[in-house]
């Protein structure tokens, strides 16, 4: 007899490279993935305290220890200001009494917006001010820092009325305040930022004061 021929099966085609890579790419991704969750769970908290301390720092140039008894960071308020934007207020009290608050204030510069603590005291007198964020121009513009210069410190104990409305500008301006050589924008609308602090201030402080 004729031997019956082998059927030898078919060769298993390997699966198309673009699957491979496909598969290869996913598995990149789920792991790149697994980790920035890893870190992200690691790294929150250590953000957060440095975010808090931060704040801290900001709060403690406008807001003397010798005024409140307790964590000005914890105590907040939200409130609008005039062109709707929402400001968080945090309080200082003594002994449950609010004697104090301070809030963002924003001014326009010659590089964009100008961002600013503003810190007041009960009684409406200007505790501090300090510089958060800007673009201003080194060696021009950036004279508005405390650490660039004592320009920003001459609001402090000053109110409304004192100096008049009016005279809250930059001398260019009819005002009283110096403005820097070559850069006169700049404490323009850090002028007008504060004013507008102050408004806000005059305009919510029974909210702002009241001990609940």
């Amino acid at each position: 007899m004729d031997a019956m021929p082998t059927t030898l099966p078919e060769p298993v085609a390997p699966p198309p490279r673009s699957l491979m890579h496909g598969v290869i790419l996913g598995a990149f991704c789920l792991g790149f993935g697994l980790v920035l969750a890893i870190t992200d769970r690691i790294t929150v908290d250590d953000i957060a305290a440095r975010a808090m301390e931060d704040k801290q720092n900001s709060l403690s140039q406008v807001l003397p220890a010798t005024i409140h008894d307790n964590n000005p960071v914890t105590d907040t308020l939200a409130l609008r200001n005039a062109e709707g934007r929402e400001l968080t207020v945090y309080r200082a009290r003594q002994g449950g009494a609010v004697t104090a608050v301070a809030y963002e204030i924003f001014g326009t510069g010659y590089a964009g917006e100008m961002k600013l603590m503003l810190g007041v005291a009960a009684d409406g007198k200007v505790l501090g001010v300090r510089v958060l964020a800007h673009k201003e121009t080194p060696g021009l513009g950036d004279k508005i820092e405390v650490k660039k210069g004592d320009w920003i410190l001459r609001f402090n104990d000053l109110s409304l009325g004192n100096p008049p409305l009016e005279r809250w500008k930059v001398k260019k301006d009819g005002g009283q305040f110096d403005q820097f050589a070559g850069a006169t924008i700049t404490p323009r609308g850090v002028l007008a930022a504060i004013r507008g602090g102050l408004e806000f201030f005059a305009a919510n402080r029974a909210k702002l004061l009241a001990e609940n």
